[in-house]
């Protein structure tokens, strides 16, 4: 399923690069290197406009800044494997959303040894299928509509959706539910800084609701 996910998510990618003015080559690095979409957007957007080479890495960065948390959550995972500890600072550049949820879900029922290889395997293939389908995108962007290419980006925000809502923990459902609700109307309110507002709020909100709720969870 994260294949299947990634490879519209990035072809919607190729074609936003290549209606922005962006070159073939710059669209498929940036997907081999930033690889997260957040990022890949601010980064095209910025490359587009001729913005400084700073400036394009502090956004990219920032985008993509969610990554650190989900890192830190799945170093307990690959902590006794020596090999995958080794090697931790490449399989963090290999991270997605999809991956480490996925990681998260079926990694506490594996062997120990197996954790890195299954992570390093899934993480590679989606990079390969995201790459590929970035350059199919791309030369795609002419032949269907403009509207129909970029939606596809959406497809791996609805496939997020539907992931975290499939999970067990009381907390994480009331994170989902709350940002449901709140997230259009801090849009409204702020198109900028909504989205991280929304995040913040309703994160500690869930945190304080299932705290002061007890029991199971």
């Amino acid at each position: 399923m994260p294949v299947w996910v990634v490879g519209p998510s990035m072809a919607g990618f190729g074609s936003l690069a290549r209606d922005s003015g962006v070159s073939f080559g710059v669209a498929v690095v940036s997907t081999a290197s930033v690889w997260g979409l957040p990022g890949q957007v601010a980064f095209v957007e910025l490359f587009a406009v001729g913005a400084p080479v700073l400036a394009i890495i502090v956004a990219s960065s920032m985008a993509n800044m969610r990554f650190l948390p989900m890192s830190i959550s799945m170093l307990p995972l690959l902590r006794s494997d020596k090999g995958a500890w080794r090697w931790r600072y490449l399989l963090v550049a290999l991270m997605s959303v999809n991956t480490w949820a996925l990681t998260l879900r079926h990694g506490p029922e594996m062997d120990e040894a197996h954790r890195g290889p299954y992570f390093t395997g899934l993480s590679t293939i989606c990079i390969v299928v995201g790459v590929v389908a970035t350059g199919i995108g791309y030369y795609l962007a002419g032949t269907l509509p403009f509207y129909i290419t970029v939606t596809l980006i959406f497809l791996n925000i609805m496939y997020f959706t539907f992931m975290f809502a499939g999970v067990r923990q009381r907390n994480c459902l009331l994170a989902l539910i709350i940002g449901a609700v709140l997230g259009p109307l801090f849009h409204l309110i702020s198109p900028n800084w909504g989205l991280p507002f929304c995040g913040v709020i309703a994160g500690t909100a869930a945190f304080f609701i299932d705290k002061r709720m007890g029991g199971q969870r």
